[in-house]
């Protein structure tokens, strides 16, 4: 790989390597354009570690050691995840695409969902794609929302374990829609994944999971053109005297702090970091930040409301098997007496009780209940709001401050999930809710520089350039003006695609020969 070698002066610079920056390296890497990835974290060791819930859940192996601070000045530590292929080296493999009207703006019981710049008629030739690219397996049979599709889905869903299949046709006997839930895994004939247990937070041993490491950093790894450098933190951007163009991102790698110059930048950093390098990035034309006219730059902060659920049935499972393969999105659009939306219900992956209820059960508990119990979670839009921002302390320490909103349309879809676990045969719930914990939030993260026509009320414009800025570009949540009430990854990438496509069409590689090599 070429990661020990980079030159000094590149056409296409990108800053992150997650769903979104990965993604696009592997969109343009045979551009014939000089292309730099640079990621803060390292690549993630395969080791026997990557299965074992001490070291993932109790010791949270992989999470940053960073900490930031809530609203109230509280330190915490964020659930980020700072390896090549980001987050999405823990992710749940969840892929759905957002529904059509999620595009349009939509009234909530809580406020307005915004409409979005781009349709989903413009996005979907790039879902096709995305869902290519990241092994997707899924059906729509069933489910009342599924957006029109151009082709079908690429790979099969996959199978139910046996007491998923026993509630999917519980439910189908009282008329509701349980359906396949769209997943990245290498499930195809010939493929890595075993449906274990270990997926859910977990890095994935066998490499099986498609994280934005393995289906597209590594391939475009492969390219001369395209060169990678880990462990390098983003410090800021640096412009020209005008403050309208990007010439170099200043870094800090193993001590020492280095600006790297190029023609064209894209920050894929993840919502939150994503708006606070934006903001560290001030300078005397620029003073609250870069790009940041609008004076939106790290607001309209977005998660989800989610409440996840432990059901408990009498039945043990026979053995631990893999269980996210179901979603439900009868009450999308609303439910019984409710014209507002109300969101998606989930399977989770088979998280260990320890975890969930760590001060309710002890250790002879949780070892009877194993294999008498499933995961799942109800989610609900979270809407935008100004004052639901990233900023940064006079220390430089990223700070979230989080009011809850939309909440009694969560509580009624959390109402009607109790209801229809307990018809399906599970006396005993226990429920966990992160509404209003802005450390629940980070796992969805989006909105903090909302993609837009208008400059005024928008930091990117439809295909992610920024307004302010002619050379910079942004791929990752933070682009979303709403957050729907499905996962955003599939919708990151896609928008990826699609911005490599723009850059394609718009740009030819820099002429310049003189290249000098960083040790």
């Amino acid at each position: 790989m070429n990661s020990s070698t980079p030159l000094r002066y590149y056409d296409l610079i990108i800053i992150g390597t997650g769903a979104g920056g990965g993604t696009l390296a592997h969109a343009l890497c045979n551009s014939g354009m000089k292309i730099l990835l640079i990621e803060r974290g390292d690549f993630l060791p395969q080791e026997a570690e990557n299965w074992n819930e001490v070291a993932v859940w109790h010791d949270n192996r992989y999470q940053t050691q960073e900490r930031w601070l809530n609203g109230q000045g509280r330190p915490f530590r964020p659930l980020q995840h700072y390896w090549v292929g980001g987050n999405t080296k823990v992710y749940g493999t969840a892929l759905p695409r957002l529904r059509q009207a999620d595009f349009g703006r939509i009234e909530h019981e809580g406020g307005l969902s915004p409409a979005w710049p781009v349709s989903y008629q413009q996005l979907e030739p790039y879902y096709q794609r995305a869902e290519e690219l990241y092994l997707v397996h899924g059906c729509d049979q069933g489910d009342p929302t599924a957006p029109p599709r151009s082709a079908p889905f690429p790979f099969p869903p996959l199978p139910h374990a046996p007491e998923i299949e026993q509630l999917v046709k519980r439910w189908q006997q009282q008329d509701l829609n349980p359906c396949s839930l769209p997943l990245g895994i290498d499930f195809q004939t010939g493929g890595h994944c075993r449906l274990c247990s270990t997926c859910e937070n977990h890095p994935c041993q066998v490499l099986a999971k498609s994280d934005a490491d393995t289906r597209c950093v590594r391939p475009a790894l492969k390219q001369a053109a395209v060169d990678l450098l880990t462990r390098t933190f983003a410090r800021r951007l640096l412009t020209d005297p005008s403050g309208r163009r990007v010439i170099a991102v200043e870094v800090e790698r193993n001590g020492e702090i280095m600006a790297i110059e190029g023609e064209r930048f894209v920050v894929a950093c993840g919502a939150i970091n994503s708006a606070a390098l934006l903001l560290r990035s001030a300078n005397d034309k620029q003073t609250d930040g870069l790009a940041n006219s609008s004076g939106l730059v790290g607001r309209n902060f977005m998660g989800h409301n989610v409440t996840f659920f432990i059901a408990f049935r009498y039945q043990r499972s026979q053995s631990e098997t893999f269980q996210k393969t179901w979603q439900m999105n009868d009450f999308y659009f609303g439910g019984p007496d409710f014209p507002y939306p109300l969101g998606t219900v989930q399977a989770n992956g088979n998280w260990p009780l320890h975890v969930l209820l760590p001060n309710i059960l002890h250790k002879p508990c949780q070892r009877l209940l194993k294999g008498h119990y499933l995961v799942l979670a109800a989610m609900s839009e979270d809407l935008p709001d100004p004052n639901n921002r990233v900023v940064l302390t006079a220390n430089g320490r990223i700070q979230i401050h989080y009011k809850a909103n939309n909440v009694l349309a969560h509580q009624r879809l959390s109402k009607i999930v109790r209801r229809l676990l307990h018809q399906a045969g599970y006396p005993l719930l226990l429920a966990k809710s992160g509404i209003a914990d802005v450390e629940r939030k980070i796992a969805h993260q989006c909105g903090t520089l909302r993609f837009g026509s208008d400059p005024s009320t928008s930091v990117l414009d439809p295909f992610g350039r920024t307004h302010d800025i002619e050379n910079l570009y942004c791929v990752d949540g933070s682009f979303f003006p709403s957050s729907s009430a499905q996962n955003p990854t599939l919708t990151i990438i896609a928008q990826a695609l699609r911005l490599g496509d723009h850059l394609l069409s718009a740009i030819a590689p820099h002429p310049q020969s003189a290249l000098i090599s960083i040790r």
